[in-house]
């Protein structure tokens, strides 16, 4: 019955697809859902844009094996992220009217820093989706009794269709259903939870010491290793073209903050209730055997009853789905509107919207690679974030708000913070990689500010 109901739940997901693909019309239409979403679409939009796999699947292991400071990415890091673009970055991106994140970039430090971040932001992508496709493979193999290669590749199909066929329209209706289920699904397991372990209580006098801290050892390594946390997604996800896209889609500036806000909000609050279930689990049944990133799975199908795993279940799928199909448009997106519109501005709306769509299944195949060939869902999402923090946010943040940057500073600092870090992740740097290459970064840009005051004539751009 279980298997009956997900299978069902993929079948639906493909029906809103379709009916979503009658009102694609234009490029705009698919990527930016006609700039028309009200505030509960573009909030659950944006919500569910990253409470997928990471969230539910992979926090929660996190938390039980390292307590309170082992979330700090997440979901404290992401509810900052949303926190942050709402209050600082979406009024700003809504204004200029652009469908993609690398469109900036053009407009501010001319088409080169376009071809280059679009370049930096699409391989970002790689590791995203590859965790969530990993996350649906485990998920459906534990479900359905498949191998995990089939279960990655029939999910990857599902996405893949609803996603091509209804755009931004179809992601959004379905993160509205979807968001519904996550919402329903973990409020229930978890009051059921909460009155098997009779409270709070007895979780937090069962809890080691120093489980529920939330700030560091005061040492510079306990303390830079704290900040990395915070800002692989709090900052890293910022420059990203999903969550640019929800702001874009939103039908006014006003919505767009608001939604972003909302989201945050959302997303800090009901993240928790993962956290919650996964202890509870670990205070319920210590002796099992767990299987890390399915503690809570495992625990669900173990001990709960069958409309509760339906609930759960469909909560889970829906998480990783909403997030799987923004995550697999975004770079698709850019791939059309700045690489290959860059080397062909002649393209046609009708030829553009091609290509996005054959770029999705391109993106999709590279990622199901991945997936079949890595374990952990945490390691590749954390990657991830931190590409496009070390490469793009300086630049960005510095376009915005410092009149002074300029294209060399915003070339110096992509180059200089990616190949910082990468270096700094190959010979294991004691401190996060991660502070060295935002570090670069940050002077790569200070460095293009300075040559042009000494350079006798103006930096090209």
């Amino acid at each position: 019955m279980l298997a009956v109901s997900i299978l069902a739940y993929l079948l639906a997901n493909l029906g809103i697809g379709l009916w979503a693909s009658k009102r694609i019309h234009s490029t705009q239409d698919f990527v930016l859902a006609g700039r028309r979403l009200p505030l509960v679409l573009a909030a659950s939009a944006t919500f569910a844009t990253w409470f997928g796999s990471e969230t539910i699947m992979g926090a929660p292991t996190e938390f039980v094996e390292n307590g309170v400071l082992g979330i700090i990415e997440d979901p404290f890091g992401a509810s900052l992220c949303l926190l942050l673009v709402g209050l600082f970055f979406a009024r700003r991106f809504y204004k200029m009217n652009i469908i993609t994140f690398c469109d900036f970039f053009r407009l501010r430090y001319g088409r080169n820093a376009e071809l280059l971040s679009a370049m930096l932001i699409i391989p970002s992508y790689f590791s995203w989706i590859a965790a969530q496709l990993l996350a649906m493979g485990i998920v459906l193999k534990v479900v359905l009794g498949w191998s995990l290669l089939t279960c990655i590749l029939a999910s990857s199909f599902v996405v893949i269709l609803y996603t091509i066929w209804g755009g931004m329209w179809s992601i959004s209706i379905t993160d509205f259903v979807q968001t519904l289920m996550i919402i329903v699904g973990l409020l229930v397991v978890a009051a059921v939870l909460y009155q098997k372990v009779g409270g709070f209580q007895p979780l937090i006098d069962k809890a080691p010491p120093g489980f529920f801290r939330f700030f560091p050892e005061n040492t510079l390594k306990g303390h830079l290793e704290y900040f990395a946390a915070w800002i692989t997604i709090g900052l890293g996800s910022i420059p990203q073209q999903d969550v640019f896209q929800r702001v874009m889609s939103a039908k006014s500036a006003r919505v767009s903050v608001q939604s972003t806000l909302l989201s945050s909000l959302m997303y800090l609050t009901i993240a928790l209730l993962p956290l919650f279930i996964g202890l509870c689990g670990h205070h319920l049944y210590p002796n099992e055997e767990q299987d890390g990133q399915m503690i809570i799975p495992n625990m669900i199908l173990k001990h709960m009853s069958l409309p509760l795993q339906i609930l759960f279940f469909g909560a889970l799928v829906s998480a990783i789905l909403s997030t799987t199909s923004s995550a697999i448009m975004a770079p698709a997106v850019v791939l059309g509107e700045n690489i290959f519109k860059f080397f062909n501005p002649k393209l046609d709306d009708r030829q553009l919207l091609k290509i996005i769509r054959t770029g999705i299944i391109g993106i999709t195949a590279i990622c199901i690679f991945m997936a079949a060939t890595r374990e952990s869902i945490f390691e590749l999402v954390a990657e991830s974030s931190a590409f496009s923090l070390v490469s793009l946010f300086v630049p960005l943040a510095a376009g915005l708000y410092w009149k002074s940057s300029n294209a060399l500073g915003c070339y110096l600092s992509m180059i200089a913070g990616l190949v910082v870090w990468l270096v700094c992740v190959y010979i294991e740097t004691e401190y996060p990689a991660l502070i060295y290459g935002l570090l670069a970064s940050f002077l790569g840009m200070v460095a293009g500010w300075f040559w042009d005051k000494i350079s006798p004539s103006p930096t090209a751009s």
